[in-house]
């Protein structure tokens, strides 16, 4: 199967854009249907991919360059652009495709992508018209089957068993965007979520569940073995589960009202030694509101993406959670498997290289609290930790505040910026502060700063003298140097 073979496909009404016969003539293996801006890790050797171009945004050629690279280095065989977002294809993209090497195709408005994937598959595997329909589409009782146990709520586990029951032992999995595993045959092997998600994981059937979702959390059916069942069987059960994933989502809406109601509850308490009795009594009813067990302690975490958040709690077994908007309550008693920051710490990557580069995805996680009573000092910690996470430490603990720098790290920048510059504003940037910094880093001492410097130690003398007459500051003293420490720090 070629690119020329769909080109000469009156039925799908394809456009070549760019490509030159040699690449044209390479074997497809397979399509994945995407619009994110950078798909690479969902990608192939020999694939064909399709998108609807969501992600292009008019004249940032720069986000074009990044999705053709990203298809070449995945070594993609082709790009098929969808015109019916934007009304045509873009030339920046075109240019892309033509500097990478990379044929592109206009889809029409009116090919649906499903069609141009079938039209791959039935080529690939010949005429599937030929053979009984029981191989290449689903049967009339399962089909009818799975409608009943769609209007009667039924889980993504029973439909994708009853859905691949009668392909025989087919190892078949439904998973998120992170790697996390909604539901499997009974055949398929455990697949961890950092295998599942990484890009050497890509071989086989991918199909996208097409329902409402987030970056972090949305559907894939993955088959491993693409000869295990016919692309028809595979669209028709992703149907089914985009169906399933409805009404997923809209109790997953429900669970996250709750625990906004929560955390709404619990950022209202007002400040002093502690929560009222009265005050706690309400926590621990909206606990319990919010599916909590009573019992136990409590940890709250707080991230700069609330749809993260609700991912990464997901990979956690049996965990007992709320979440709100970005912030979540997390129920950790005697039988919980493991430290959950430690957890969740495995898992952030997994959700970071669903965000993709530019977005900023960080945790904070505040202390245990023995009862409802400590939540909103949880809280607090949370969300002084999350300001102190940075693209180094994306998940910060506040029980990892053990240096003076990590502590001024949660300090908001802001005031920071205002600190540095009322202590130190007085120096500039020359010479003077440089001295200041090689002078605390030596512990003061006037012979080794003198010598990092290459200076006479009376000029190093001269230079802390002046120092402290700008600063008002005596280095002599303990509170002091501190002081013009953490002013550097900041600055």
């Amino acid at each position: 199967m070629h690119v020329l073979d769909l080109l000469q496909l009156d039925s799908l009404g394809l456009s070549l854009l760019w490509g030159e016969e040699a690449l044209l003539g390479q074997e497809v293996v397979g399509v994945t249907a995407t619009d994110l801006e950078e798909p690479g890790r969902f990608l192939g050797p020999g694939e064909l991919v399709l998108s609807g171009l969501v992600w292009w945004s008019e004249g940032d050629e720069a986000k074009a360059d990044r999705f053709v690279t990203a298809l070449a280095d995945a070594g993609a065989t082709a790009l098929l652009a969808g015109e019916e977002t934007h009304g045509r294809v873009p030339d920046a993209l075109v240019a892309a495709c033509r500097a990478h090497r990379v044929p592109i195709v206009a889809v029409p408005a009116r090919t649906s992508f499903r069609a141009v994937t079938e039209a791959v598959y039935l080529r690939q595997w010949g005429d599937l018209s030929r053979r009984p329909t029981r191989l290449f589409a689903l049967p009339e009782n399962v089909r009818g089957e799975l409608s009943r146990l769609v209007e009667g709520g039924a889980g993504p586990a029973e439909l994708l068993d009853r859905a691949c029951a009668h392909l025989g032992r087919v190892s078949c999995y439904l998973l998120t965007a992170s790697g996390r595993t909604v539901a499997r045959t009974e055949s398929a092997p455990e697949l961890p979520a950092a295998r599942a998600s990484a890009a050497s994981a890509r071989g086989g059937v991918w199909l996208r569940i097409e329902a409402e979702s987030s970056p972090y959390d949305a559907w894939q059916l993955h088959v491993p073995d693409p000869d295990a069942a016919p692309p028809r069987v595979l669209h028709e059960i992703a149907d089914v589960l985009a169906q399933c994933r409805g009404g997923q989502a809209r109790r997953a809406a429900a669970d996250r009202l709750a625990g906004q109601e929560l955390i709404a509850l619990l950022e209202g308490i007002p400040s002093g030694p502690g929560p009222a009795p009265a005050d706690t009594g309400a926590l621990e009813e909206a606990l319990a509101a919010a599916g909590l067990p009573p019992g136990g302690s409590y940890r709250v975490l707080t991230a700069t993406s609330g749809d993260a958040l609700a991912e990464g709690l997901r990979h956690l077994d049996n965990a007992s959670y709320a979440v709100g908007r970005s912030v979540a309550v997390l129920h950790e008693g005697p039988d919980s498997a493991g430290d959950a920051a430690d957890r969740l710490r495995a898992v952030w990557p997994l959700l970071r290289q669903c965000g993709g580069p530019q977005a900023d995805l960080r945790l904070g996680v505040g202390a245990k609290a023995a009862g409802a009573e400590g939540l909103r000092a949880s809280l607090s910690q949370a969300r002084f930790a999350l300001t102190a996470a940075d693209e180094a430490v994306p998940v910060r603990e506040v029980e990892q505040l053990d240096t003076l720098a990590e502590l001024m790290a949660g300090v908001p920048p802001e005031v920071r910026s205002v600190f540095a510059t009322r202590i130190l504003g007085a120096l500039g940037d020359g010479m003077l502060r440089e001295t200041l910094e090689v002078f605390l880093a030596n512990n003061c001492s006037w012979a080794r700063t003198a010598e990092a410097l290459h200076l006479h130690v009376n000029t190093v003398h001269y230079r802390i003298e002046r120092v402290e007459a700008l600063t008002r500051r005596d280095l002599s003293r303990l509170d002091h140097k501190l002081d013009l420490y953490a002013a550097l720090r900041c600055g």
